[in-house]
């Protein structure tokens, strides 16, 4: 007797069998090689060393597929199909292996190489291809491990499930699946009359003893492949039907007509984010319905509702879950039940509120931007003709001190629009060239009498600091904002820290939805240890009006302001926050590259005779009837030669009298019909030397970039003052 009991003589007729298998596969091989001339041999020789010690089966082709280098472990793996072609050796392992195979071979010669993860009866392989040389292609297949360290192969998975192709073939049936069908299906239509299969809801499956109605899940799809399981509506009674149950790769729960969980498996404990979901009711693992749970389970069980989907919310405190739910009813042992499908889609939520935040944010700019030239408007007439009235009025004067109040107070309310037109970006700015130390110097006095005398302010500097382009007066409202933050979030002291440093990012960095492109920066952090920001709030810290003091102690537009001014200026604007250890805001600002320009030749200083006010003629071009009423007053009483016109159709109409001179136009930017930018071009042609004051209560940039500038043209922003308006009008001129 030989080994484990077997006749000697047929053991030896074995391994004589295998002997001669190996040496016929050999042979083969060899003959192939024979073909191939001895330049070809030189140049594969190479790749011949390098991939024999290779433990995965690796192969080396020709455009054709015809096999030119074969590894040892290629060889044992495919001693069944031995063949001079790559298509015919992976036959063993997939139905149509030549589709896969020009499928990689096309994208390895555009790409260089391609690979492919394919579910074969064997278990998953990765098929990967490298372009070598002109016409030569390095294959090599690399079997991979389980999904999960706990998971079984889907072989021995006791839930029926079958791996589709794109054109709906059927790549691979599980024992589970077979024993179920009762026969191997080549194509999904044989297995589902009714077609598409659709995930989450009973199906009708025709099985050979005849058709079943199962319960639908599907897998993630990958390489347009589907993992389908079914679970059998009426199954196996019992634990053998639980045993299923949990199995299914799928978060599905198990509920009564009343809403309790009677089985969730382990992929839907997860997504719950409990232990147990015993006693559990469904209403107390979800909400977000907007009605009770309960009337849309009854529903479903009555067949009453054509909605079985619904996206709701995770109860759970460690992080924001939503799932979206599909309910199908089933029987089991006589009693209506319901199967819950869940799928994560905390994703697609995440951006669907990232983009109604983004629209509404836009919508709240563009509304502060137009609330924001209304008002400026108004604030024009009320502080000019405060103005017009204090010409009139000295300080001994008994309406003195009321007409001071109304001005101050017109001058706060400018202030708090400067704030909307701040945050919408519409603000006019002033950028200049900053060396940020200079700057942080000469607001710390100020700082330090805004902090208090609990509060340590320190300032650290980069040694080496290069400059940047901003506008100084809306950077110091910036880091005064923050700073007035800090101090507010330690009432019992503290110390704030302003960093300053130079920072190259080598690679864009993708934060908070927004992407710094690659470059150098100076960043400025403005720390504090004060109690920190909730999660949940530091998503809506930089919204208008939105702030977490107590009621009257902030309008919520400072960090709102602060990040409109950022972002105006070409930066941007990050705040990192753990309770309990304070809060870190982090702006980044590009570095100014300071052009190299030939050194401009000193002019010659001529002395020019000081210029009268009230010599000259002005154009007051103005739809809006208070301020052209004040801002007329206004340059009559300099002593000007003032013509009014209420729109850019009247004003072109009124030069259209030859013999008119006129020094100045003073014009509105946005008005009903003509602009005021068109109609001074228009008008230009005929007077080009006529110099242009343009005033808007929106910001400078308002009239846009895609028209060319106009000519020894200046704007006044709204609100102005009467000596503004004057002192800009008499610059024009003289």
């Amino acid at each position: 007797m030989g080994l484990f009991g077997l006749p000697g003589g047929l053991i030896s007729q074995s391994m004589l069998a295998a002997s001669a298998t190996l040496l016929a596969v050999s042979v083969i091989f060899a003959a192939r090689n024979i073909a191939f001339s001895s330049s070809d041999r030189a140049e594969t020789g190479v790749l011949a060393s390098i991939i024999e010690r290779d433990s995965s089966p690796s192969f080396v082709a020709n455009e054709d597929g015809a096999i030119r280098v074969i590894n040892t472990a290629a060889t044992i793996r495919f001693a069944d199909t031995a063949s001079e072609t790559l298509a015919g050796t992976l036959r063993i392992m997939f139905a149509n292996p030549s589709a896969v195979l020009y499928r990689l071979q096309c994208r390895a010669r555009l790409d260089g190489a391609a690979r492919e993860d394919i579910v074969t009866r064997r278990g998953h392989v990765r098929l990967s291809v490298h372009l070598v040389g002109a016409s030569d292609y390095l294959w090599r297949m690399e079997d991979m491990p389980e999904r999960s360290p706990g998971a079984r192969s889907s072989e021995s998975l006791p839930v029926p499930m079958i791996t589709t192709g794109r054109s709906g073939a059927v790549l691979f049936m599980n024992d589970a699946a077979l024993a179920l069908i009762g026969e191997r299906a080549k194509t999904l239509d044989r297995l589902f009359p009714s077609l598409p299969v659709t995930p989450g809801k009973l199906n009708r499956l025709s099985a050979k003893n005849g058709p079943i109605d199962v319960m639908v899940a599907e897998n993630d799809s990958f390489a347009g492949r589907r993992e389908l399981y079914f679970l059998p509506s009426e199954g196996p009674e019992g634990q053998g039907h639980d045993i299923v149950f949990e199995t299914l790769p799928v978060p599905m729960i198990k509920v009564a007509t009343d809403g309790r969980i009677l089985l969730a498996n382990q992929m839907a404990i997860g997504l719950l984010g409990i232990d147990s979901a015993e006693g559990l009711m469904l209403g107390q693992t979800m909400e977000g319905l907007g009605r009770p749970i309960s009337d849309w389970l009854q529903e479903t069980i009555s067949g009453n509702t054509q909605k079985n989907s619904e996206f709701l919310r995770v109860s759970r405190k460690d992080r924001e879950v939503f799932v979206q739910v599909t309910l199908s009813r089933v029987t089991e042992n006589g009693e209506p039940l319901l199967i819950a499908v869940l799928n994560d889609a905390t994703e697609l939520k995440t951006l669907e509120a990232q983009f109604v935040q983004s629209q509404k944010m836009q919508a709240i700019g563009q509304l502060a931007g137009g609330v924001a030239h209304d008002f400026n408007n108004l604030l024009t007439a009320i502080s000019g003709h405060c103005d017009l009235l204090l010409l009139r009025h000295d300080q001994g004067d008994q309406d003195y001190g009321d007409l001071v109040q109304i001005n101050q107070n017109a001058n706060r309310a400018a202030a708090l629009v400067s704030q909307l037109l701040a945050f919408s970006r519409k603000q006019t700015l002033r950028p200049e060239v900053l060396d940020l130390r200079d700057t942080l110097s000469d607001l710390t006095h100020l700082l330090n009498r805004l902090v208090g005398e609990k509060v340590t302010l320190t300032l650290s500097h980069d040694p080496v600091l290069n400059p940047i382009r901003a506008d100084k007066r809306q950077l110091e409202q910036v880091l005064m904002n923050l700073v007035v933050n800090a101090r507010d979030a330690m009432p019992s002291g503290g110390e704030i820290r302003i960093e300053t440093e130079v920072t190259t990012l080598t690679t864009p960095l993708l934060r908070d939805r927004a992407t710094v492109p690659a470059g150098p920066y100076v960043t400025v952090k403005v720390s504090d240890e004060g109690a920190g920001i909730a999660p949940d709030m530091l998503q809506k810290i930089f919204e208008p009006f939105y702030t977490t003091k107590r009621t009257g102690e902030g309008t919520g537009l400072g960090l709102s302001t602060a990040y409109g001014i950022v972002k105006q200026t070409g930066g941007f604007i990050f705040v990192d926050s753990t309770i309990g250890n304070g809060t870190v805001f982090t702006l980044f600002f590009p570095v100014h590259e300071a052009e190299v320009t030939a050194s401009p030749e000193v002019a010659k200083f001529s002395p020019q005779p000081t210029a009268k006010q009230g010599e000259g003629v002005i154009l007051l071009v103005e739809d809006e009837a208070p301020v052209r009423a004040f801002a007329s007053r206004a340059l009559r009483l300099r002593g000007y030669t003032v013509l009014e016109a209420e729109s850019a159709e009247d004003a072109l109409k009124t030069l259209e009298d030859p013999g008119l001179n006129v020094n100045v136009f003073v014009t509105d930017v946005v008005m009903p019909g003509m602009d005021g930018p068109s109609w001074v071009r228009e008008a230009l042609k005929v007077r080009p030397d006529v110099r242009v004051v343009f005033v808007s209560g929106y910001a400078e940039g308002a009239f846009g970039d895609a028209q060319p500038a106009v000519p020894n043209s200046v704007f006044l922003p709204k609100p102005f003052s009467l000596n503004q308006l004057t002192d800009t009008v008499h610059q024009q001129l003289h």
